[in-house]
């Protein structure tokens, strides 16, 4: 047995081991929560900056047109019928007797022209005419003369064959030289220009005196003529609208000088054909006019009412993006990353764009998508907080 005064030591020890493996536990879980805690606030301060990084869009949704029963179009107002009238004759004007908007009837004499070389020509060509008819007649006493000797042996065959051919050859000129006043008599009737059908005179390009010269090429219009009981209007209809605008379809039509009131106005014919360089098809309208409240040349407005409802979506014209792969539209799909579409125009409104086709209506289209956006691109919305937890 130890003394009585001498105390056990392993006790001690093993109580001192304890309190300092305690202490080592205690050291690493602070070093390891200071370790966490580092790396979660680093964790966070780099979603942050990625969030603040990310452009800062606003977004809107594709409505449905409104107006989907109609087209609304410019287009140009013609005459139905419209003729200029051109002299067939050189000389100088004699007279004029219909000035700008009267009205005439076909075969009216609109003005007469003093043809002082037509009158000489045609005085020339009758006297010609009459030296050709006296030589015939010469010729043919001659040939029947010498005809009555053929058959006494008086004469050879070839004299009378040759006073034959002279009388037959006379005859061709006497015909010839008819022919001649006969064209010029025509170009006579051409002295006085007249009225084609029924109308009125909207130009008049000549004055009494003036200098007049023949034809088109070489001479202006002197007047033109046109029907305007029912005036014709030509409209250039964007292809996606073609097939619901057959012929027959009707129109409202109106003009700006008298505001308020509209005109209505059908369908005629279609070019059948899609011009290349504006996507558009050329149509022919027909409105009534009898009251003569229109005039030819006059702009209008062409409500077409399409016979078929056009499906399509309409977004502001700033959300079009052009790039070199052509026309999109930038949308933000699941995780708030940016998906590009690509579109096609139905009609150009100005602040607005009808789609035809590209988007679907619950797409959540970037109304100002900037420079460099691509798929992929994250992005936060202009309304919300950057959201560090935002995941990718």
């Amino acid at each position: 047995m130890p003394p009585p005064d001498q105390k056990p030591s392993r006790p001690v020890s093993r109580k001192i081991a304890l309190v300092g493996g305690a202490f080592a536990l205690l050291a690493i879980a602070v070093v390891a929560y200071g370790l966490g805690t580092r790396q979660a606030q680093n964790t966070r301060l780099h979603d942050m900056t990625e969030a603040q990084a990310a452009p800062v869009v606003a977004f809107v949704t594709p409505t449905s047109v409104s107006n989907q029963a109609s087209l609304d179009l410019p287009g140009r107002l013609q005459a139905y019928i419209q003729a200029p009238i051109y002299a067939r004759v050189p000389g100088y004007l004699k007279s004029w007797r219909h000035d700008i908007g009267a009205r005439v009837k076909a075969g009216d004499v609109l003005a007469e022209i003093n043809t002082p070389d037509l009158d000489q020509q045609l005085s020339q060509a009758r006297a010609d005419l009459s030296v050709a008819q006296a030589n015939a007649k010469l010729a043919q006493i001659t040939a029947e003369r010498w005809q009555s000797l053929a058959n006494t042996d008086a004469v050879a065959k070839q004299d009378v064959d040759t006073r034959t051919f002279t009388w037959n050859a006379n005859i061709a000129q006497v015909k010839a030289a008819q022919a001649n006043v006969d064209r010029l008599v025509a170009e006579e009737g051409f002295k006085r220009l007249i009225a084609p059908f029924d109308g009125i005179v909207t130009a008049r390009e000549t004055d009494i005196g003036a200098l007049i010269n023949v034809g088109a090429a070489g001479g202006a219009e002197l007047f033109v003529v046109s029907e305007t009981g029912k005036l014709r209007v030509y409209v250039n209809v964007p292809q996606n609208y073609v097939p619901s605008v057959p012929p027959g379809t009707k129109a409202t039509i109106s003009v700006p000088e008298h505001p308020g009131k509209t005109y209505s106005g059908t369908v005629e014919a279609s070019s059948q054909a899609v011009n290349p360089s504006t996507g558009t098809t050329l149509m022919q309208l027909i409105v009534d006019n009898a009251s003569a409240e229109l005039m030819p040349g006059d702009y209008a407005s062409i409500r077409l009412q399409m016979s078929a409802s056009m499906h399509m979506l309409s977004v502001p014209s700033s959300a079009l993006i052009f790039d070199a792969k052509g026309l999109s539209v930038a949308t933000v799909e699941s995780g708030n990353r940016v998906l590009l579409k690509p579109v096609s125009i139905g009609r150009d409104l100005g602040t607005v764009v009808e789609l035809a086709s590209g988007l679907a209506p619950t797409d959540r289209v970037i109304e100002n998508p900037p420079d460099g956006i691509d798929n992929g691109t994250l992005v936060r919305f202009a309304d919300t907080a950057p959201n560090p937890n935002a995941t990718g």
